[in-house]
């Protein structure tokens, strides 16, 4: 059985386009505008996601004897400048701010720099036991942070650093995560006929890192430095076994010696840690657009 193929003759109309179901802003490359729902979803994830600071300053302007009280309180009193002066004062915040702001400005800077290069070399250099490496590399993330405890603080009691910064910064210079995160990102925003062009022309290894690696980097490099930043800046169980409140201490340290006493005074612990929290915020309202920026970049180039 044969088919015959016809043609259609030479003044016929051609057949319409068909149309796309996407709305004509997506079509142009325009912005796509969400719809009531999409705003209310996303109003109770953002009230779910404020209550928790807001509930702090709320506790934060209240005495201890109503905090006690049941319905707790819901709207802001007036002791909260003077609670905040008192958490200030009492836990001598003021040092603890730039001892904190010394010690996440080092390591995340450290951890930046040294992971941006170990991950280029996990993603763009051939050597022997490259995948074995970064499988221990990974590894190492899936270890709890508190079984290195006891060997951290016997070699810091050997070197003598108690109550002493570096006893804090050494053990974060480095992070597997970090190594991991920026080996995922250079493996699609490098290109390897970039880097054997420079290797044509002459640049060695580190010469390549510099001009060629950092600057392709910088979006993933802004959003882990803001990462490690907040993480270190939140450490407690560390900075906690090595430094004390009389000596040296972070933001954590010094929050965790407030209200202390029989009855332990509440309201005062939370003023500590809204004055603990609030600089994090201002960090991010500053670079917030840079980073999200970052992430956004880095998404569309993977």
């Amino acid at each position: 059985m044969t088919t015959t193929l016809t043609k259609p003759p030479a003044d016929a109309a051609p057949e319409p386009p068909r149309r796309s179901r996407l709305p004509r802003s997506a079509r142009a490359g325009g912005t796509l505008h969400a719809g009531p729902i999409a705003y209310v979803i996303l109003a109770l994830f953002t009230m779910g996601s404020l209550f928790p600071l807001v509930w702090t300053a709320i506790a934060a302007s209240r005495d201890n004897q109503r905090l006690a009280q049941t319905p707790p309180p819901f709207w802001f009193g007036s002791n909260l400048f003077d609670n905040l002066d008192l958490a200030w004062n009492d836990a001598n915040l003021g040092e603890a701010f730039l001892n904190t702001t010394f010690v996440a400005g080092v390591s995340a800077a450290t951890i930046v720099v040294l992971s941006t290069i170990a991950g280029f070399a996990f993603a763009k250099l051939r050597f022997r036991g490259r995948s074995a490496l970064m499988l221990i590399v990974i590894g190492t993330m899936m270890v709890p942070p508190q079984l290195s405890v006891i060997p951290l603080y016997m070699m810091v009691a050997e070197l003598d650093w108690s109550d002493q910064l570096q006893a804090v910064i050494l053990p974060s210079l480095v992070s597997a995560f970090g190594v991991f995160f920026m080996r995922q990102y250079l493996l699609q925003a490098l290109p390897d006929e970039l880097i054997e062009a420079a290797r044509v022309d002459g640049a060695s290894s580190w010469r390549v890192v510099w001009h060629i690696v950092f600057p392709a980097a910088r979006p993933a490099m802004a959003v882990l430095g803001m990462l490690m930043f907040v993480q270190t800046w939140n450490d407690f169980l560390w900075p906690f076994l090595v430094l004390s409140q009389n000596g040296n201490p972070t933001v954590q340290v010094a929050v965790a010696g407030l209200g202390r006493g029989y009855t332990p005074d509440q309201s005062l612990i939370m003023a500590g840690a809204l004055l603990g929290t609030l600089p994090l915020l201002v960090v991010f309202a500053i670079f917030g657009k840079q980073i999200v920026g970052g992430i956004m970049q880095g998404a569309v180039k993977g």
